[in-house]
C-alpha cells in the first residue's frame, strides 16, 4: 500500500527538525523503537503515571533506555509507540522516509493506561503535575495529549486546570479531540488553554481540492469557546507496528511472500494496511496531534523564545479552510507545517522579525528569503529563465539567505531553490503545485498592478 510521508504532506521546512526541543507523550505505554533511539537514543525518560509515587527513570544520549516490561510487546504499548514515533520518529526503518516533523526532538514517554488499558482521570492527572515538576530540567516545551479523561469537562476539572498550569509555565499544550464524530469533548481537549485538533482527511493525495474533514469530535470548551481549533491529518498516517509482536511477525512474513511473487498476498497486506514489514497506515486523531505537536517543536526550534500565546497566533496564520466542511469542526482549517516554521521565524525574537514575507515584490525585483543555517551556496532556479541559470543569494546574517530576481512580467512562475546542490521548495510559500518527482515547487504569481 502507497503512503504519502508525513513531511511531504505537511510541506514541512526540511531544515527545522525539532532540534533542542523536548516533546512530552502522555499516552498509555511505550516501546523503545529504533526511530528513536539510533543513532542516538533521544528518549530523555520513561515515566510510569498509573500509580503513586510516580516512577521515571532518565536516559542519555548514549543509553539504551529500558524500563520494566519494555519487551513484552503488551495491547497497552502499541498507542504510545505509534504517536511518539508519529511526532518525532527519524524513519531509521525505512532508511528516512517515513519520518516524523521532528525527527531531531527530545521525547519523555510518560505511561498512563493500566494494564487491562483502563486510562483513569488520576493517571492523567499525575502525569501532569509531575511535568509541571520536571519540564524545565527536561526541555520538555511541548506536551502531546492523545488521551482523554472519564469524565465531561467542568470549570473546576482538575485535569484542565493541570493543562493551564503547565501552559503558564511555558509549555504549549496539545490534545486530540476524539474520533466520534460527535459534539462531545472530553478533558483535556476541554480545556481553553490546550490546542484541541480535530481530523483531516486528504484521501491520501497531494489535491488541496479533495481535503475533507474527518469524523473528528467537536464542540465546546468549559468557558464556550470553539474547539477544536484547527485539524490535521488522522487518516493514511504512517505509524510503526510494535515490534516483537505477533502483528509485526506476520507483516514480516506477509512482505516475504510478497516478494516471492504470490499475488493471493497482495489484498492482505492491502486489508491490514500494511506499508512495510515496519510500518502501517493509522488513524485517529491521536496522530493528527503529534502531528501538530512536531509542527509546534519545529517552530521552537525556528524561534526558541516564542510563548504558548505566540505559537498559536504562528498557527492561526498558517491555517487554510477546508471548503464546504462546517466551521465548527474544523476550527481555523488545516495546518500547514512549512508555513507554521515561516510565521515562527517571522514572529518576535525571530530572524527574520521585520522582513516582508518571501516572495515579495520590491524596487529591486522580486525578493526571495530562505531560512537554513548550514548553507554555504544557496541559489533561486525558475521558470523565468528557462531554468538556465540560477539566482546566487546572498546571506544577510548567519542562516538568514536573500535573493532578488530581476523584474519579472506580470504572469505566473514556478521556482524552487538550490541549497548546496539540494532542491527544496520555498517552505515560506504556500502556493505550491507537484513537480512530478515526489515533491514541490513554489509557485510566484505577479499581477499587472505589480
Amino acid at each position: 500500500m502507497d503512503a504519502l510521508p508525513t513531511p511531504l504532506r505537511m510541506h514541512a521546512d526540511p531544515y527545522h527538525l525539532g532540534r533542542d526541543v523536548t516533546i512530552a507523550m502522555v499516552d498509555s505505554g511505550f516501546y523503545p523503537h529504533r526511530d528513536l533511539t539510533e543513532p542516538v537514543n533521544r528518549i530523555r525518560a520513561w515515566v510510569d503515571a498509573t500509580g503513586e509515587p510516580v516512577q521515571a527513570r532518565f536516559f542519555s544520549a548514549s543509553e539504551q533506555p529500558r524500563w520494566p516490561g519494555w519487551e513484552e510487546g503488551h495491547p497497552t504499548q502499541w498507542h504510545g509507540t505509534m504517536t511518539s514515533v508519529v511526532a518525532a520518529g527519524n524513519g531509521k526503518s525505512s532508511q528516512g522516509l517515513y519520518r516524523g516533523l521532528a525527527s531531531e526532538a527530545g521525547v519523555v514517554l510518560i505511561q498512563v493506561a493500566e494494564p487491562t488499558g483502563r486510562i483513569r482521570d488520576g493517571a492523567i492527572l499525575r502525569a501532569q503535575r509531575w511535568l509541571a515538576v520536571h519540564a524545565a530540567r527536561l526541555r520538555v516545551r511541548v506536551v502531546n495529549l492523545s488521551v482523554a479523561g472519564d469524565e465531561p469537562g467542568s470549570p473546576k476539572n482538575p485535569i484542565d486546570r493541570a493543562v493551564t498550569e503547565l501552559v503558564h509555565r511555558g509549555a504549549v499544550v496539545v490534545a486530540a479531540s476524539g474520533n466520534d464524530g460527535v459534539r462531545r469533548l472530553l478533558p483535556p481537549a476541554t480545556c481553553p488553554d490546550a490546542i484541541t485538533v480535530g481530523g483531516l482527511d486528504e484521501q491520501n493525495t497531494l489535491d488541496r481540492s479533495r481535503r475533507l474533514v474527518w469524523h473528528s469530535n467537536y464542540g465546546e470548551s468549559i468557558i464556550g469557546s470553539l474547539k477544536p481549533e484547527l485539524v490535521a491529518p488522522s487518516i493514511s498516517v504512517v505509524g510503526p507496528i510494535l515490534p516483537g509482536t505477533a502483528d509485526h511477525a506476520e507483516a514480516k512474513e506477509l512482505f516475504e511472500r510478497r516478494a516471492a511473487r504470490k499475488p493471493e498476498i497482495e489484498s492482505l497486506i492491502q486489508e491490514k494496511k500494511l506499508i512495510t514489514p515496519h510500518y502501517k497506515m493509522v488513524e485517529g486523531t491521536s496522530f493528527a496531534a503529534p502531528i501538530v505537536s512536531s509542527t509546534v517543536a519545529c517552530m521552537l526550534e525556528a524561534n526558541p523564545s516564542l510563548t504558548p500565546q505566540l505559537v498559536r497566533q504562528c498557527l492561526a496564520q498558517a491555517c487554510s479552510r477546508i471548503s464546504g466542511a462546517p466551521a465548527e469542526q474544523q476550527g481555523l482549517g488545516a495546518i500547514d507545517s512549512g508555513q507554521a516554521v515561516s510565521q515562527a521565524l517571522r514572529a518576535k525574537g525571530g530572524v527574520m522579525e521585520g522582513f516582508s514575507p518571501s516572495p515579495c515584490l520590491t524596487p529591486q525585483g522580486t525578493m526571495f528569503l530562505l531560512r537554513h543555517n548550514s548553507a554555504t551556496l544557496v541559489e533561486v532556479f525558475g521558470s523565468w529563465n528557462g531554468w538556465v541559470s540560477g539566482i546566487v543569494a546572498r546571506q544577510l546574517r548567519p542562516g538568514l539567505w536573500r535573493a532578488f530576481a530581476p523584474h519579472l512580467r506580470p504572469g505566473r512562475y514556478i521556482y524552487k531553490f538550490l541549497v548546496d546542490h539540494r532542491w527544496m521548495e520555498d517552505p515560506a510559500n504556500p502556493r505550491r503545485i507537484p513537480d512530478q518527482h515526489g515533491g514541490y515547487n513554489s509557485v510566484l504569481l505577479i499581477d499587472a498592478r505589480g
